[in-house]
């Protein structure tokens, strides 16, 4: 089996929040591992993540050593950075075992071809503040000058408190199917150049749907909050979206 999961947001909330959510997260690890060939972390595992070249965020110790426990045991694990994890370098894979992407991924899975993305930093043409705000954050130059000119504690108060705001603007409460469809145009845009492909998978948004017209499969994963929503996909290359 191989297990698709975003949006997890570990440190995020008040300290009994982001103790429960962890709790939970190591649950489901423990659960999808029984039977797991790869398990894909869809970006934004983290609320926020500044990776210096000798400070990591403290805590998530309980989901670091799982993670790193199933790796030692032979279960693959491939994270693709999101918007709230972008800055991480080789910590979690020198570390934890963790292979990690910085950009989307296309990978062959049960003779199936999937595009697998947080979701992030596509089809934003027609939104220059965005767009700007992307290339700032993105800016290895700008990243690096942060690292060397602002206090860890700093960075990473700073962060907590942006990447919070972030988050609730992405509450359920607050979207339905309709905010998708930015997404799912780049999608069909992919699928278009890439009449292979058989899956897209996305986080961000925190809204679970399986969009599925015309040829054109797309799953989104939820985020923690509440009923979690994951996608496993069988030897057989059959995929489905799963509650927890």
């Amino acid at each position: 089996m191989y297990y698709f999961a975003s949006d997890v947001h570990l440190g995020a909330g008040d300290e009994l929040t982001s103790r429960r959510t962890e709790q939970r997260f190591v649950a489901w690890l423990d659960m999808v591992a029984k039977d797991a060939e790869e398990i894909f972390l869809v970006g934004d595992i983290f609320d926020f993540w500044f990776e210096y070249n000798y400070v990591i965020p403290k805590g998530f110790v309980r989901a670091l050593g799982k993670l790193a426990e199933l790796a030692d045991k032979g279960v693959k694990i491939t994270f693709i950075t999101g918007n709230h994890d972008m800055w991480a370098k080789d910590y979690l894979e020198r570390e934890c075992g963790i292979k990690t992407f910085f950009t989307p991924q296309t990978v062959e899975l049960a003779g199936k071809r999937l595009f697998v993305a947080h979701g992030d930093n596509m089809n934003i043409s027609g939104k220059p503040l965005l767009q700007l705000m992307n290339w700032g954050f993105r800016s290895p130059l700008l990243r690096k000058l942060f690292s060397w000119l602002v206090h860890p504690d700093i960075a990473l108060g700073f962060g907590k408190w942006w990447s919070g705001k972030s988050r609730k603007s992405h509450s359920k409460d607050n979207i339905d199917s309709s905010a998708l469809k930015f997404l799912i145009d780049y999608a069909a845009d992919y699928k278009s150049q890439n009449p292979t492909t058989d899956y897209i998978i996305f986080g961000h948004m925190h809204y679970p749907y399986d969009y599925n017209e015309e040829r054109l499969r797309v799953l989104f994963l939820s985020n923690w909050e509440g009923e979690v929503t994951y996608a496993a996909m069988d030897d057989k290359g059959e995929i489905s979206l799963k509650k927890y």
